[in-house]
Parts: C-alpha cells; sequence; structure tokens
C-alpha cells in the first residue's frame, strides 16, 4: 500500500497573497479538513501548513501559512499535493484510496486473471475502472455492485463480473 496519499493538483495561482486553484483528486468534503499537505515540488516533499480552504467550482481555493505571495508559489503549478496514509480521514466501508487500487490484478468471478487495474475515472455517478488486458486492450468497468464483486486492497486483488456488453 502507497504511504503517501494524492489529495490534488495546483492548477494555477490565484490573487497575489500565494492562494492557489487545486483540483481534488479525493472526495472533496475530506479535502476541507487538511491541517497539511506535502508539495511534491519534483526534487522534494515540502510539508505545507493549510491555513484557509474554500470551494470554488470544481476546485478549491487554498491558502498555505508558510507563502505569502503569488512569487513564492508560482513554479509549483502542475505540482500535485500529498498527505501521509496516517493523516488521512477514515474511509467509509466499501470505499478505497485510488493508490490502493492502481496496478491491483483484476480477476473473473470465476477466479481467471484478467488484468490490470490502470485508472480511475471520476464521472460524477460513479467511479470507472480501466482495466489493461494482457494483449493491450482497454476495458472499462462501471464501479457498481453489479460489476466490482470484491475489492482485496490487503493482496491487491479486485474480482470483477462481466456484464453484457463490456467486452468483446
Amino acid at each position: 500500500m502507497e504511504e503517501l496519499l494524492k489529495i490534488g493538483t495546483i492548477t494555477t495561482t490565484h490573487g497575489l497573497k500565494g492562494e492557489v486553484r487545486v483540483f481534488p483528486a479525493t472526495d472533496p468534503e475530506r479535502f476541507e479538513y487538511l491541517a497539511y499537505v506535502l508539495l511534491d515540488t519534483g526534487k522534494e516533499k515540502r510539508e505545507l501548513t493549510v491555513q484557509n480552504v474554500r470551494p470554488q467550482k470544481n476546485q478549491f481555493i487554498v491558502k498555505f501559512r508558510e507563502i505569502n505571495d503569488i512569487n513564492e508559489i508560482q513554479a509549483y503549478k502542475g505540482c500535485d499535493l500529498w498527505i501521509r496514509r496516517e493523516d488521512a480521514q477514515e474511509l467509509d466501508e466499501d470505499e478505497f484510496y485510488i493508490g490502493d487500487l492502481i496496478d491491483m490484478q483484476v480477476c473473473l468471478e470465476d477466479g481467471t486473471p484478467y488484468g490490470i487495474l490502470t485508472d480511475v475515472i471520476e464521472t460524477g455517478a460513479n467511479d470507472v475502472y480501466a482495466v489493461r488486458r494482457p494483449d493491450g486492450k482497454e476495458i472499462l468497468f462501471p464501479a457498481i455492485s453489479d460489476c466490482i464483486l470484491d475489492v482485496d486492497v490487503e493482496n491487491s486483488r479486485m474480482t470483477v463480473r462481466l456484464m453484457k456488453g463490456l467486452a468483446e
């Protein structure tokens, strides 16, 4: 399991006092309760204290205590924000961190290996899991109970049901 969890990406600066717009990679409700983040500068992960968070459309405006000028943060556009797993909020039953799902072995309900989960697409209605088959084809599975029968994070294994129309 990943020790760090991605919570968002800085998309651009906001104003002159060092605020940034962040596109969340987590449930927006969870984002509002952050005390700190780790900014991946490309060379290091710099810990920043979250001073203020406010929603704006599908993003958040975030102010870090350590940064007070647009020039201090401008170089970090496009950089990811992370938190330590032990500091993450508890998940509800049947909720998973995307980082725990990526590269998971996907098997059919009879146990036959089917492919590797390569991406989680957040659509609004329900997530969609992209699974890369050994032949290189990508199959998309809606993250609904009719398709996703079991997710075993400890063993990095997902069991799926191939619904009619999902694959040839």
